[in-house]
Parts: C-alpha cells; structure tokens; sequence
C-alpha cells in the first residue's frame, strides 16, 4: 500500500493546526472582547461561514482568489514565482481555512465559561488585559482549547471538497488519504481503498478518545 497520502495527509493538519490554532485563538479572544452584539453577531457568522458552506463552495472561492487568475495568486506569481494553486501549500490553505471555524468556535466557547470572578479579581491587582489573557482566562479555557486544536486537526486531515477544488489530486504531490480514498474507489481497487478507510477510522477513532479525555478534564 502507498503511504505518501498518509504521510501528505498527516503534513498538512499538521501545518494547518500550526496556523488555525493561533489564529482561531487570536480571533476568539478578539471576538469575546467585543461589546457591541450587532458587530459580535457580524463578525461571528463571517468566521464561521466556511463551517456552514459546501466545501466544494469553499474552495470556489479559494479558487477563484488563489488561483493562477486571482488576485492573490496573479500577485505570488508576479512578485515571488510562486504557484500556490494545485501546490502542497493549497492543501494547507484548504485545510486551515475549513478547520478554522471549529478551532475558532471552540476556544470563543471556551474563554467566555472563564470565571469572571477571577478576571475581576486579576483586574483589581492591576493586571493589564493582556496579562489577564495569558496568566488566567488561557490556562482556565486550556481544555477546551485543546479540545478544539483536536478536532481542527482532525478536520484538517478528512478535508476533501475545498483541497480537491484547488490543490487537485496529484499523486504523490497533493492527492491526501481522503482524495486517495475517492481515487482508489472510483479505479475500482476497493482492497486499496478499504486499507485507507481503515486508517482513517483510525483516526477519526483517536480523535474522539482525545475530545473525551478534555471533556472530563474539563468537567
């Protein structure tokens, strides 16, 4: 059996947990921060929209702005002679940005069950909001921010509509388990096929023991 999907499959969630994470946890806090509950509800459903929309949709649009006639990816192209369309790197962009919204929902959800009580408290000794931020609401919100990485991580991996849209599904270069799945089925090499069914399982299996093992942590 070919492993290079496994492996291609395990590079990307693992570049774009390393992306989603922080930026999911960047966006989280800003949003929570937010008073106003008009621009709150605003900025809340534009961060979530890739979670809602058809994953094919999604990589539409990465597509149509990444690719060798979009903007952002006529600019690589012009200024660095990059590609990023139907590179790994695509498969990185449509991992994140799919798994984004669960990261980002997850540590939202998170740091606003933190115990007001101690950011008052924290207030009242004169800890500054970013202090606050990094020495208590993180490390009282880290179970459900790491339960949420997980499942970003595990989204990330099972990504298949977005990367198929703008990465393809090149052997060996950007085809990931679950496009060498799809591959393998529609070839009719179903022994092939089920192994990675198999490995995906797998995994999917893994992640569940983790998002219950910070489920009780929690509790």
């Amino acid at each position: 059996m070919d492993l290079t999907p496994v492996l291609i499959s395990c590079k990307t969630a693992s570049a774009s947990i390393a992306v989603t994470f922080f930026l999911g946890l960047l966006a989280a806090a800003r949003i929570a921060a937010i008073r106003n509950r008009y621009l709150k509800m605003a900025l809340d459903g534009l961060l979530t929209l890739p979670l809602v929309l058809p994953p094919t949709v999604a990589g539409f649009f990465l597509l149509y702005v990444f690719g060798v006639q979009g903007p952002v990816g006529r600019f690589f192209i012009r200024f660095f002679s990059v590609k990023i369309a139907f590179s790994w790197g695509a498969t990185v962009l449509a991992a994140a940005v799919i798994s984004f919204p669960l990261m980002y929902r997850s540590a939202r959800g998170a740091l606003e069950q933190v115990d007001a009580e101690l950011v008052y408290a924290a207030r009242t000794l004169g800890m500054g909001e970013t202090a606050i931020f990094w020495k208590v609401s993180l490390p009282a919100a880290r179970s459900g921010i790491a339960g949420g990485a997980v499942l970003a991580f595990a989204r990330g991996l099972g990504e298949f509509g977005a990367t198929a849209m703008i990465a393809g599904n090149i052997a060996g270069k950007t085809r990931t388990l679950p496009l060498a799945i799809y591959s393998e089925t529609a070839a009719g090499n179903m022994d092939r096929a089920g192994d990675y069914v198999m490995m995906i399982v797998l995994f999917s299996f893994i992640v569940v023991a983790l998002m219950n093992y910070f489920a009780v942590k929690k509790t």
